[in-house]
């Protein structure tokens, strides 16, 4: 039985790209192609396939039936054909590329690298701290993502690493100032808060049994990340709404003092995530079986 010739390999190329970015002008910045010559080689593509890959609307496009049919399989075959060059070359396993957000690598992940280095010295880390989308793990180089969400992302693995809570920390510093530590969730009121626009001051409060509508003329400072609002807190500026697991050491050598026993608990959680097709990774299985016991060791109280 004699095999069927592959469709141009340039076809191919300018259909997977297309189908990744759903767009014809940013497959052809990749490929650096002009957008005509992509559109050329997806519809000698068509042609061979028998019907369209594509619906073309005014200003994107969208992968029709037969386009969602084939799409995966085509990415697929691409990412083991770039993983087997890499393998050839003796580079796949070497970097292992994670993108995260910046409270989560402040906070814990850059303080244990080190360890996972020693665990591993065959594997170089790279952290990239952005926001690259969870669709978006091919184009732009990353391995795995450790993200916030409700863990339900089409064709990705995803696996707790920790639900989200928090609860106000404050500097003894600040605590001396004000006349001593808070003893009711009300009093929080009366001082500075770190970013009281944030959303969980009003749902820490609620569930604390405070009267949140105050937090309209609370004195705040606004930083935009929890790894800001941490430092600042510790330097006596003012009450942060902080994740406990986070700041267990500052918590325990008093740094910090958390005033009150409610923690407020978000659905959200930290997950961390990839794409189906690299379950058996050797360097994602790696970091996993080091991940986990690790988090297990350094913050037995996270809540999963």
């Amino acid at each position: 039985m004699s095999l069927q010739p592959l469709p141009p390999l340039t076809a191919l190329r300018a259909f997977e790209a297309a189908s990744r970015h759903k767009s014809f002008t940013k497959a052809a910045n990749e490929l650096n192609m002009t957008q005509a010559a992509v559109s050329y080689q997806i519809k000698q593509l068509e042609d061979r396939f028998g019907e369209p890959l594509f619906i073309r609307g005014t200003r994107q496009v969208s992968l029709s039936e037969a386009g969602v049919r084939l799409a995966p399989s085509i990415t697929e075959a691409f990412e083991i054909i770039r993983r087997s060059f890499a393998e050839a070359k003796g580079h796949a396993d070497g970097l292992l590329t994670i993108t995260t957000s910046q409270t989560f690598a402040s906070s814990w992940l850059a303080r244990h690298l080190g360890g996972f280095q020693v665990h591993c010295d065959e594997l170089a880390v790279k952290l990239d701290i952005s926001n690259t989308s969870y669709d978006d793990f091919q184009s732009a180089g990353v391995d795995v993502a450790i993200r916030t969400g409700l863990g339900d992302w089409d064709g990705l693995v995803a696996r707790k690493i920790m639900h989200i809570d928090y609860t106000p920390m404050l500097s003894p510093s600040l605590a001396k100032r004000s006349g001593g530590v808070p003893k009711h969730p009300q009093d929080l009121l009366e001082m500075q808060l770190i970013d009281p626009e944030d959303l969980w001051w009003r749902k820490w409060l609620e569930g604390a049994g405070a009267d949140a509508s105050a937090l309209k003329t609370a004195r705040g400072l606004r930083y935009g990340t929890q790894a800001m609002d941490g430092i600042v807190a510790q330097s006596g500026h003012g009450v942060g709404i902080l994740t406990p697991s986070f700041y267990r050491d500052e918590l325990a050598s008093g740094l910090l003092i958390q005033p009150f026993e409610h923690v407020q608990k978000e659905e959200f959680a930290i997950w961390l995530c990839y794409p189906e097709r690299r379950k058996n990774w050797s360097k994602i299985k790696i970091f996993e079986n080091w991940l986990f016991p690790m988090l297990d060791k350094t913050m037995p109280d996270r809540r999963v």
